[in-house]
């Protein structure tokens, strides 16, 4: 058997020592550089769903010590909408619930209007009339009071 020379047995093992410290060195930025974007991305994402800076800070320090972990478990207890949703939604229901109040728009220009106006105040246009015996409103289209059941007299078009 051919002997091996000593000196390259030295060289191998040198050498195979400092690849794997390059490797290692590599794998651990690789890491830290995976847990600071972890880390940044969960506090946007908390920062998007919640104003509570107790809640921001918890849900970062939980990532950064317990890194994927804390990161799934973030993922599970975080608030389910973000705060735009939250808005966005709340506008929607009150959208739907001025709509479902009875306001009504001017038929002439749409603006918003009350039930008790005669008149649209951006367009002027008549909306309801009195009823010349009890003084309730009227729709303009209505020919008898159905309070005091007095017949109107016609109206002429403007």
């Amino acid at each position: 058997m051919p002997e091996i020379d000593p000196n390259l047995i030295t060289q191998l093992v040198q050498t195979t020592s400092r690849v794997l410290q390059i490797l290692v060195f590599l794998l651990g930025a690789g890491f830290a550089a995976f847990s600071i974007g972890l880390a940044v991305w969960t506090f946007r994402d908390i920062r998007s769903r919640t104003r509570d800076s107790y809640s921001q800070l918890l849900a970062v320090l939980l990532v950064l010590f317990l890194n994927v972990f804390g990161w799934v478990l973030y993922l599970l207890l975080r608030p389910k909408e973000q705060l735009s949703e939250a808005y966005e939604r709340a506008l929607a229901e009150e959208a739907l619930l001025s709509g479902l109040e009875g306001r009504s728009a001017c038929p002439q220009c749409q603006a918003p209007v009350e039930a008790d106006f005669r008149v649209c105040p951006a367009c002027h246009t008549q909306l309801k009339q009195a009823c010349p015996t009890c003084a309730r409103l009227l729709r303009m289209d209505w020919d008898i009071c159905p309070y005091c059941a007095k017949p109107l007299p016609a109206t002429q078009p403007a």
